[in-house]
């Protein structure tokens, strides 16, 4: 499994970044591996990290390599202060099961 990091500085939101934002939030959730996402902010700096689970490295290049988000980098300076991402290989993902998380165990298919 892998996650993508998306971590900004906020600047002015438009209608523009809200369409696009949605387009590309919409076109991940139906990529098949994708397993879901969370967000994160910290009030000191303001900084927003949005986490996104895949079960694999090809599934998340086919949100990479799509045409919405090469348009979304390319315009990012007029919404954003700056960016950083980081892609990670999960090598551990455990828990008391008390939580629903992206990487938690899922239910088997019902045959």
């Amino acid at each position: 499994m892998f996650t993508a990091t998306f971590t900004f500085a906020k600047g002015e939101y438009d209608a523009d970044f809200h369409a696009l934002d949605a387009r590309i939030a919409a076109m991940a959730r139906a990529i098949p591996g994708y397993r879901g996402e969370e967000t994160w902010e910290n009030p000191a700096t303001g900084q927003i990290s949005n986490v996104y689970y895949w079960d694999s490295l090809e599934a998340l290049q086919q949100l990479i390599s799509h045409p919405d988000h090469r348009e979304a980098k390319q315009a990012q300076a007029r919404w954003l202060k700056g960016y950083q991402v980081v892609i990670a290989q999960v090598l551990r993902s455990y828990g008391d099961g008390g939580m629903d998380h992206p990487l938690a165990p899922r239910e088997p298919a019902a045959a």
